[in-house]
């Protein structure tokens, strides 16, 4: 599905990534585990197009992306991918339901439609008593259900998450990464997930190790 070839970046004098290769198929989870400072998330920030590689080759089934304007990005990304991030990021002054629709809304879908998709994933979450909550009224694994509800809103192809459960109990990281793979198998999404936690990264179709800048094959 995505595709990142010979992949280099540098911030100054500083090499991030060396060099690396990455393929993810349909349908796969992969988990990327490496110490801090390794370029897990800066890798994980190009594949999701949020940052651009100094150069190398970054293809979605067969797209080029570092030639895409970023205009052209932008839709890409709001169409194809979704995020997950450590911390939540739900916007407070909205419920749990209203958090899950703007990226549909952002597309310019329909708010009826937007507002029914969003209930039906809280659902799926097991979430359907919450999801007229505000983020204040939630758990922190509720919270970040949600933020993993919104992240599926337009029916992305690849989410990429970065340290998802990193902010969690054991319990609920637990109950996010058995999450991903009922997501893979309902909707057939691929992931990457960046993790810190051996246990929960070993559940993934594959584990693979960085280290200064390149991916341990």
């Amino acid at each position: 599905m995505i595709s990142a070839r010979n992949i280099r970046k540098s911030y100054g004098d500083l090499e991030v990534l060396k060099g690396l290769d990455l393929d993810v198929g349909s349908g796969e989870i992969v988990s990327i585990m490496g110490a801090s400072g390794a370029g897990k998330t800066t890798l994980l920030q190009i594949l999701g197009t949020l940052e651009s590689a100094d150069s190398g080759e970054l293809l979605f089934k067969g797209k080029d992306l570092i030639k895409m304007s970023r205009s052209k990005l932008s839709q890409f990304r709001n169409s194809h991918l979704g995020f997950i991030f450590q911390f939540h990021h739900l916007l407070p002054e909205f419920t749990a339901r209203e958090n899950v629709a703007i990226p549909g809304l952002i597309s310019r879908k329909a708010k009826k439609e937007c507002l029914s998709r969003a209930a039906d994933l809280l659902d799926f979450m097991g979430l359907k008593d919450r999801m007229d909550h505000k983020p204040s009224a939630l758990s922190g694994g509720e919270m970040q259900r949600v933020a993993v509800a919104r992240a599926l809103m337009n029916q992305p192809e690849l989410v990429l998450a970065d340290e998802p459960t990193g902010n969690l109990d054991s319990q609920n990281a637990e109950d996010i990464h058995a999450l991903f793979t009922r997501i893979r198998d309902e909707f057939g999404s691929s992931f990457v997930v960046i993790t810190h936690n051996r246990k929960l990264a070993e559940t993934a179709d594959r584990l693979i190790e960085m280290r200064d800048g390149k991916l341990l094959v």
